[in-house]
C-alpha cells in the first residue's frame, strides 16, 4: 500500500491533539469549569487528573463497558468527587454539559495543521485527505466544521460509527475501502499522536504510519521494537510531512 501504483495517494489523520489542539481546549475548558464551580484546587495538577478520568473512561467506552454518554458522566462525577462534590447521574451528565461549552470555546487547530495540508497538496497532486478518530461520528464532524477543515476530508471514518476501534487493523481497512470506491489508492499513510494506537496500527494494516511526537516521548523498548518491525516513521512536526510523504510517494 505504501508503493507507487496508478491511481492517486491518500493522506490520513487522526484528529485530536493531531490537527486540533486537543489537550490545550481541554486544559482550558476544565479551568474555566473549575473557576465557575468554586473548586478549590491548583489548576495544573487538577487538569491531569481529568485527563487521566478522560483516558480510563473512554477507553472503557471503547471497549464497550460504558456508552458515550456514559463516560462522559463518569468522568464528571470522579472529578467532582475529587474536588469535594457528589453528583448523580443527572447532575454528572448536566456538569459535563456546562465543562463541555467552556471546552468547545477552546477548540483551535495547531499551528501547523493548515500549512501541512496545503504543502502536502502541493508536493502531491491529486492528494486526497480523510480522517480516522476513535469516537462518535457526529462529535468529531462537528469538531471538523467549527475549525473549518470538514470539506478538506473525502471521508470521516469514526469508531464509532464502524464498530472497530484504533489500532485494530479493520478500521484501517474500512477507510481504504471507502476511498477506493472513489477512485484507486496509489499509496496511504495514516499521522497521529500516539504512537501504539495510530503509527504502528496503521503501519500493521500496510499504511505508512507516521508518528507525531511533538513532546519528543521516549518510546519503550517493545514498542520501538514493533515500530521498527512495521516501518513506522517519526516526525516532531506536521511541517515534516509533506517532504517525507513526496519522497516516499515518487512515482
Amino acid at each position: 500500500m505504501t508503493g507507487a501504483a496508478a491511481g492517486s495517494p491518500i493522506v490520513l489523520f487522526d484528529l485530536d491533539d493531531t490537527l486540533m489542539a486537543h489537550r490545550a481546549a481541554v486544559d482550558a475548558g476544565i479551568a474555566l469549569h473549575m473557576t465557575e464551580r468554586a473548586y478549590e484546587a491548583e489548576h495544573a495538577r487538577a487538569q491531569q487528573l481529568w485527563h487521566d478520568l478522560e483516558e480510563e473512561h473512554y477507553h472503557a467506552y471503547l471497549a464497550g463497558r460504558l456508552t458515550f454518554e456514559g463516560q462522559r458522566r463518569a468522568r464528571a462525577r470522579d472529578f467532582a468527587l475529587a474536588h469535594g462534590e457528589e453528583l448523580d447521574e443527572l447532575a454528572a451528565g448536566a456538569w459535563f454539559a456546562r465543562y463541555f461549552e467552556r471546552y468547545r470555546e477552546s477548540w483551535s487547530l495547531h499551528d501547523d495543521a493548515l500549512p501541512a495540508l496545503d504543502a502536502i497538496g502541493d508536493a502531491l497532486p491529486g492528494v486526497r485527505f480523510g480522517i480516522i478518530t476513535n469516537g462518535e461520528l457526529d462529535f468529531q464532524r462537528a469538531k471538523l466544521e467549527r475549525l473549518g477543515i470538514l470539506d478538506r476530508f473525502g471521508h470521516v471514518i469514526a469508531s464509532g460509527d464502524v464498530g472497530i476501534a484504533k489500532p485494530d487493523p479493520g478500521i484501517f481497512e474500512f477507510a481504504i475501502a471507502r476511498f477506493e470506491a472513489d477512485a484507486p489508492v496509489s499509496a496511504a499513510a495514516y499521522v497521529g499522536d500516539r504512537l501504539v494506537t495510530d503509527a504502528i496500527g496503521a503501519a500493521a494494516a500496510r499504511l505508512l504510519g507516521v508518528w507525531l511526537n511533538r513532546s519528543g516521548a521516549a518510546m519503550a523498548d517493545d514498542e520501538a521494537e514493533s515500530a521498527a518491525s512495521v516501518g513506522v516513521v517519526e516526525i516532531a512536526s506536521l511541517t515534516e510531512l509533506a517532504p517525507l510523504l513526496a519522497e516516499r510517494f515518487a512515482v
